[in-house]
């Protein structure tokens, strides 16, 4: 203890130098905890975009494909199911709900997504939360529109008012839906996950907006106005994909081999769980890159620190000739310097925390509204814990470069300076 109050002294001596080497450290530890807090919330905030689906269905194509289009409204799909399909396995014994998605439409950016009253009642994320209302009810008429969170705030949106669905992903004026125009009857609270973004209509409505339609233009003289769609039979004949909640876990392969070996289309049943390992197994590697990026910093800070007390070392020859005449041994040099180096990375990693949370508590708000990605203000998760403790340890050892210069100093050497 003795040891690091008189290195705790002589740093302050040094103070304006020793500022800086702190300040380094502390901005490298904010940014490999920055990172590193980054990717832990982006992964949990996918995660818990979809909870409680026992299965994805949709046509066939590669597992991340289907999860990325069907959950997360990013792609579009390479084809469609048939209704006729999606009935015969919506009945299979085993099945206890299902939610049909259809896709392909949006509005001012936004993806709208059809679907029916089971969408709100079976939909779970977040470890099995619900969907809940902010404002408004569900949809009960042909043209009744719920939107996500993130939508009604970003576009000033409020219950009753009419938005018009463009055809595809672009926001066209010769392919808009103008005809029939959707109400806004609910808002959804907020979930922080692809829900927010989401613009919901009834199945049926999609159905109705598309008549008159082929190949993603209007038919000359085909037509036809919000009365006449009720009166036709808006059973969808195709939809994106859908989600499936089984009776028990234990059913999910059977009826995942069912659906990859069914006859009559060509379609692809996955486990979310095991699609979202795939994904992230792809991002894997930009996640790696980032995350040794950080550590590049980290390590630049710590050789500044080391470049700083080496230089130092020299400055300090006649205070160690007198530590060493007054009865200091070497080997209390060598604590010494150690001692310096371990509070300097001490206080380089509480004052990158704290500005890894001053940073949060102030662009936390700007990050969410812009990426609706939720950094939450937690304490230190373990794996943050141990990047700071090899921080310390890094530079602890980094301090014993100078302290073995240290401990080798002659006391004449010291005490006679050189010119």
């Amino acid at each position: 203890m003795a040891t690091l109050i008189l290195a705790w002294k002589s740093l302050l001596n040094r103070r304006y130098t020793v500022g800086l080497t702190i300040l380094a450290i502390a901005l490298a530890v904010a940014l490999l905890l920055g990172v590193e807090r980054l990717r832990y919330e982006a992964r949990s905030g996918f995660a818990a975009t979809i909870s409680g689906t026992d299965l994805i269905v949709g046509a066939r194509s590669s597992p991340v494909q289907l999860l990325l289009y069907s959950v997360f409204r990013m792609g579009e799909a390479t084809n469609n199911i048939s209704w006729r399909s999606y009935r015969q396995i919506a009945d299979h014994p085993r099945v206890q709900w299902t939610v049909p998605l259809s896709l392909g439409d949006s509005h001012r950016g936004y993806p709208v997504l059809a679907t029916n009253q089971d969408y709100f009642q079976y939909y779970r994320y977040a470890d099995g939360r619900p969907l809940e209302f902010g404002q408004g009810q569900k949809f009960a008429d042909l043209f009744d529109a719920v939107l996500g969170y993130e939508v009604a705030r970003e576009l000033g949106y409020e219950l009753g008012r009419e938005i018009i669905v463009a055809h595809g992903a672009d926001d066209v004026a010769f392919v808009r839906h103008d005809n029939m125009p959707f109400t806004v009857v609910g808002i959804l609270a907020p979930t922080r996950t692809a829900v927010d973004r989401t613009i919901h209509i009834p199945l049926e409505g999609f159905e109705a907006i598309h008549l008159g339609w082929q190949v993603g233009v209007p038919l000359p003289g085909r037509q036809v106005s919000p009365e006449e769609a009720r009166e036709r039979d808006l059973t969808p004949r195709q939809i994106t994909a859908f989600l499936v909640g089984l009776d028990s876990r234990a059913a999910s392969f059977q009826l995942q081999r069912y659906v990859n070996d069914y006859p009559r289309e060509a379609l692809s049943a996955i486990l979310p769980g095991v699609a979202l390992h795939q994904l992230w197994d792809l991002l894997g590697m930009a996640e790696q890159a980032l995350l040794l990026v950080s550590w590049f910093v980290v390590g630049v800070g710590l050789l500044g620190m080391l470049s700083a007390q080496l230089s130092n070392l020299e400055a300090r020859r006649r205070e160690m000739a007198i530590l060493r005449a007054v009865g200091a041994g070497p080997r209390y040099i060598l604590l010494l310097i150690c001692g310096e180096a371990l509070l300097l990375a001490l206080l380089g990693a509480i004052l990158g925390t704290a500005l890894l949370y001053a940073l949060l508590l102030g662009a936390g708000p700007l990050i969410e509204a812009r990426f609706g990605l939720f950094i939450g203000l937690s304490g230190l998760r373990s794996t943050e814990l141990i990047y700071l403790a090899i921080v310390l340890l890094a530079g602890l050892l980094s301090g014993l470069i100078p302290a073995f210069r240290a401990y080798r100093q002659a006391v004449v050497n010291g005490i006679n300076m050189r010119l």
